[in-house]
Order: structure tokens, then C-alpha cells, then sequence
């Protein structure tokens, strides 16, 4: 007979593999588990809290036997902060299990089986990388961190492992100074950003100071921006990341799609005789004007407008060179046509989600596009989330 499963039953499973979301996935009697904070190999007690059909979501109740590739999470909030679901794992595995997450997207969504190796570009650093916070805060409590796994209860924290050292002594600099009666709302939020120089920007609602403008420079290109402006969190990886997106492209023209402050932009300035940015962030778009203007280019052109209305109202023939490089969520399937209908030769598609990259590649390969490489960049240490570099050709 059997079994009937219900919330709140605890099951003995053993880890197959890391699948999207970062999840855990095992097998127990006519039920499929996934258990998120394991790592392959694991053999696990856990506890059903989710149930959909044969499908189950369980918690980890104990571990029974280590997977040999598990270690002790360094950082004291693990577990039950909601930024990192890999610290687990060691970082050799965390790279494999990415690339195993863009193979497994590319041929359950997008039913393509890539032959070839999917590189994957470790970070240089594992901790003390990401230069891009969204803090949260109680401020009648004085909280302020990081919203609890599956919650919006604020983890209030006192330093963060993956930060460098200039945000987490901005979060102890915010925690000792605020003026916390000052705050309209019983909750708030701080988009922080550090750049070159140990200089940091802040922005929220709350705060009534100005917004520092910050720069940072790689490969001999200086970027100004600023916490209200996006920018890579992971900067000692934007060097090959621009690298990886652009190779040997060259021609005439190029279009840079979601072009935020010009990452892309500008060393595409160096190939291409034009060059358009499309962006449709006010304070991006003025932000990469003025790094153009900064590095003498002049055959630069940024346009504010939503991609999808700009690809569909102008005449952009013979544009030899695409890049693409959506925020996570994507964008829409009216988007990918239009620039399928441009008929360039070569494409360069950014993803930081590989489900939605598998959707969009499949419909690039169903209209004439064949896939040249895929490489993945570890922008995010310590979490599922992976960078992927896409270059299509048409054949």
C-alpha cells in the first residue's frame, strides 16, 4: 500500500542533485522532495511543510550522513537569513552545481541539449565580493538587515561575510548614528553601493541627505553611478564579464538593450563606428551619457525609452551586433521578435536567471539562430545565482 503523505510528516531522503532555486532534490515512495540548504549526497532527515500532489517541500529536520562536499556555513546567520542557500557546499561544488542548474533550464524549459562545456568563471574572491546591498530596517526596533528566509521578518545583523569592508562599516557606521526618530515609517529600506576609493552611496526615501555619486574603473573605463543607478554587485568579475559578452565582436553598428549606466556600451564604443544604448532608468541613462562624455566617445548614442518601444519604432536595419541584458525577470516575448526581425549576425544574450535565458534561447534557435558559446560567470558566491553569457550567431 501506499503511503499518504500529509504536512508536518518527517521522511528519511537522500540528496540527488541541486536543481533551479537552489533546491535539494530527492525521492521518497511515489514522492518527489525538495529540500532547499542540502547539498548532494546528503542523507537527511526532513519535515513535509508544503504538499502538491506528488510533489513535496520539506525542511531539514537533521542530517544523518554528510555529503562529502558539505562544510560548515561561516557565516552565523545561515540558515535563517534569506541571502545565501549555498555556504553549505564548498566552492568547488557550487560552481559545478550552477553549471548543472543552466544545463538542467536549458533542457527541461527550453529542450535544448548543448553539447559542449558550459565554462564557468569562479570569482576571485568567495567572501568580502559584493559591493551592492538592499538593506531592510525596523526602526522603532532598531533592525536593520535582511529580510528571514520565506519572510519578511528583518534578521538584524551585525556584519555580512559577502559585503566588502566598506558596506559592512557603513551598516556599523547606520546602526551607531542614525537618528532612528527620524524615520517616517515603522519600516524602511537602504539601497547601498561602494565604489572605487572606499567610497560608498546610500539612497532611501527616508534619508533625506543627498545621493553620492561614486565611480568605479575597469579595463581602463571609469563608470559613475550611484545607489539609485544599478551596477554590478560583484566587481572584481566585471572586467571578464565585459570581456566574455563582447569577445572579438566588430562591425558597424551595435545595439546595447538595457544598457543601465553603459557597461557595455562604452567598450563597444571602441569597435563599433555607432553605437545606440537603449535604457529606459532616467538616472542610468544620464549616468551613462555622462561616462561617454567622460571617455571622449562621441559615436555613442543613448536613447531613453522601454526596449520594447524603441525596437518597435525605429528603423534599425544592419545592425550587425546585439547585446542583451535584461534584469532577471526578463523581458517580454514581443521584445526577443523585434530584435529576431533585426537579423544580426551576431547576439550576445546576459542572463542572471537561466530559466528565463532557456525560454528566450529556444525561441532565438526556432528562428534561424544557432548557439556559438555559453559561458557562466559566479557573480553570486554563497547563493544559486549564476551569470550566464550567451553568444547566438545566425546561420
Amino acid at each position: 500500500m501506499k503511503p499518504e503523505y500529509k504536512i508536518g510528516d518527517q521522511i528519511e531522503v537522500t540528496i540527488k542533485k541541486i536543481v533551479p532555486q537552489g533546491l535539494g532534490l530527492a525521492f521518497a515512495e511515489n514522492l518527489t522532495v525538495f529540500v532547499p540548504l542540502s547539498a548532494t549526497g546528503d542523507t537527511l532527515r526532513v519535515r513535509i511543510n508544503q504538499l502538491k500532489g506528488k510533489t513535496a517541500f520539506a525542511e531539514i529536520e537533521a542530517i544523518i550522513e554528510l555529503s562529502p562536499t558539505r562544510i560548515e556555513p561561516p557565516c552565523p546567520y545561515f540558515g535563517r537569513c534569506g541571502g545565501c542557500d549555498f555556504q553549505q557546499m564548498n566552492y568547488e561544488t557550487q560552481l559545478e552545481e550552477k553549471v548543472g542548474i543552466i544545463r538542467d533550464c536549458l533542457q527541461r524549459i527550453g529542450k535544448i541539449d548543448f553539447e559542449n562545456d558550459i565554462p564557468i568563471i569562479a570569482s576571485p574572491k568567495e567572501f568580502g565580493y559584493r559591493s551592492r546591498a538592499q538593506w531592510h530596517l525596523e526602526t522603532r526596533q532598531k533592525k536593520l538587515g535582511y529580510f528571514k528566509r520565506n519572510s519578511h521578518e528583518i534578521i538584524d545583523i551585525e556584519q555580512c561575510p559577502k559585503l566588502v569592508s566598506e558596506l559592512n562599516k557603513t551598516i556599523e557606521s547606520l546602526r551607531k548614528n542614525s537618528n532612528w526618530e527620524t524615520f517616517w515609517s515603522d519600516r524602511a529600506g537602504i539601497e547601498a553601493a561602494a565604489g572605487d576609493g572606499g567610497r560608498v552611496s546610500l539612497y532611501s526615501p527616508e534619508i533625506m541627505e543627498p545621493v553620492e555619486e561614486i565611480s568605479f574603473t575597469a579595463k581602463d573605463e571609469k563608470y559613475f553611478y550611484s545607489a539609485q543607478s544599478f551596477f554590478q554587485g560583484n566587481q572584481f568579475l566585471i572586467a571578464q564579464l565585459v570581456e566574455t559578452a563582447l569577445k572579438d565582436a566588430a562591425g558597424e553598428t551595435a545595439l546595447d538593450l538595457f544598457c543601465g549606466v553603459g557597461l557595455f556600451t562604452l567598450p563597444l564604443a571602441r569597435r563599433f563606428p555607432q553605437v545606440i544604448g537603449v535604457e529606459d532608468n532616467a538616472r542610468a541613462i544620464d549616468f551613462a551619457g555622462k561616462n561617454a562624455k567622460n571617455a571622449g566617445l562621441v559615436n555613442v548614442r543613448f536613447i531613453r525609452d522601454n526596449v520594447g518601444s524603441f525596437l518597435s519604432g525605429h528603423n534599425l536595419e544592419n545592425t550587425e551586433f546585439v547585446l542583451l541584458d535584461p534584469p532577471r525577470a526578463g523581458t517580454e516575448k514581443a521584445v526577443i521578435l523585434n530584435i529576431i526581425k533585426l537579423r544580426s549576425k551576431h547576439i550576445s544574450y546576459i542572463s542572471c536567471e537561466p530559466s528565463i535565458l532557456a525560454r528566450d534561447l529556444r525561441i532565438f534557435l526556432d528562428s534561424g539562430y544557432a548557439i556559438e558559446s555559453i559561458t557562466a560567470l559566479d557573480l553570486f558566491p554563497q547563493t544559486h545565482h549564476v551569470e550566464t553569457v550567451v553568444r547566438l550567431n545566425l546561420i
